[in-house]
């Protein structure tokens, strides 16, 4: 005799495995042979033709389904794989949509965000204020984003120009070269590694001389959000990705140096700027003064607070003096369906300064989240107060990577 529990055990094992059948005929019907298909709609006949009251039919159902069902479809090699191949190709599948359509990762490569976002830079041991970094160097990596730079001369020599190779792998980058009759290697292109190690062909190194003791950063990596801006219109103060098609400096394509930039929207469409005395001014279509435009976003207060390596905005550029608001009496209207962008590191950012606005249908999205590295930038983007270290007003932008890390 069965019990009341057994009998509800074995009448839901049948209920699964008629609806496992119709569900194989519904799901494969256009790859399942017309023989198969045949021989599984008699086997959910039979089912469904089962009396739930005599428990030994039911169980007897269940034992010829699931061998007429092993025969007709039988398990081939290695199908735990496949089935957990097809998930993962779904689920890449749904991660590429995502990219697409909503969010897109992006790398900063150059410091003309910084102290907002920052590229890819050198960090000196001395002076570092990550309490962290370099305590278990496997771990600088993959939470830092950070990769030791260190060169101490081994034997006595000078540099050989000559040596310099640039090799790149999936997950490093190096610039390698001989001083003396040794080998050394950097991490970074050759004109990074030569920036911060400061080598030159011109002197003899003795040995024990250190060049270099810190890390390579390679970059802030953000997410961006490619949707939103199509509903909601842009704002003075976005982050904003955009690419360069379209868009030249002194005649050559921006694309050139790089397809996509990061700067922040400064202009709208009919607005006059003018910078004076390190402060972006701001006329807005229809209006007849200037005001500062901290007054129509708050989103600059900090690039004008001078503090923790934020020193307003400049008429000149690391280089000389750029195309538009060169001078503090030089205005610029911005053109319709154009956005005005300047990078938060004013003397060292090539933006709009130099090769003019982004057309509106160049925009790609606005800055969302920074992923990596785990700083105290990690998070929402743009959130992060300026650090109470004062910016000389003489600095022209000079880099703080001791304090913003």
């Amino acid at each position: 005799m069965f019990s009341f529990f057994a009998k509800r055990r074995e009448l839901k094992k049948l209920k699964q495995l008629r609806e496992h059948v119709a569900h194989i005929l519904h799901a494969d019907d256009d790859i399942l042979p017309e023989n198969r298909k045949n021989e599984l709609s008699k086997i959910l006949q039979g089912l469904n033709a089962v009396n739930y009251q005599d428990i030994n039919q039911v169980r007897q159902a269940i034992t010829d389904t699931n061998q007429s069902v092993s025969v007709i479809l039988p398990t081939g090699k290695f199908a735990a794989i496949r089935e957990y191949a097809d998930v993962l190709a779904v689920a890449m599948m749904v991660a590429f949509g995502i990219r697409g359509l909503f969010l897109q990762p992006f790398k900063i490569p150059t410091s003309s965000m910084q102290p907002t976002l920052f590229g890819i830079h050198y960090i000196d041991r001395v002076g570092n204020h990550n309490q962290l970094l370099g305590k278990v160097p496997l771990l600088d990596y993959p939470l830092f984003s950070c990769r030791r730079a260190k060169l101490e001369i081994q034997q006595p020599g000078s540099f050989d120009p000559a040596s310099v190779t640039y090799h790149s792998g999936f997950f490093r980058a190096d610039t390698r070269f001989n001083i003396g009759n040794v080998r050394y290697s950097l991490p970074g292109k050759i004109a990074k590694a030569a920036e911060y190690s400061t080598v030159s062909s011109n002197k003899i190194y003795p040995a024990g001389e250190v060049l270099c003791d810190g890390w390579l950063s390679l970059g802030d990596h953000l997410f961006v959000d490619r949707f939103l801006h199509h509903l909601v219109d842009m704002r003075r103060g976005d982050i904003a990705v955009f690419n360069t098609e379209g868009i030249y400096n002194n005649g050559i394509p921006l694309a050139n140096q790089g397809y996509y930039y990061i700067k922040r929207l400064a202009g709208l469409p009919g607005d006059t700027l003018k910078i004076v005395d390190r402060h972006l001014l701001v006329k807005p279509a229809g209006e007849k003064a200037f005001m500062p435009i901290t007054e129509l976003s708050d989103k600059f207060d900090k690039i004008y607070s001078f503090k923790g390596g934020y020193h307003g905005h400049s008429n000149e550029v690391a280089g000389g003096i750029p195309t538009y608001l060169g001078s503090p009496n030089e205005e610029f209207v911005v053109p319709e369906d154009c956005y005005f962008m300047l990078g938060d590191n004013s003397f060292f950012s090539s933006d709009s300064r130099v090769w003019g606005v982004v057309p509106r249908k160049n925009i790609v999205g606005k800055a969302f989240w920074v992923f990596w590295p785990f700083s105290r930038r990690w998070g929402p983007a743009d959130r992060s107060p300026p650090l109470p270290e004062p910016t000389s007003r003489e600095d022209n932008g000079a880099f703080f990577n001791m304090r913003l890390q």
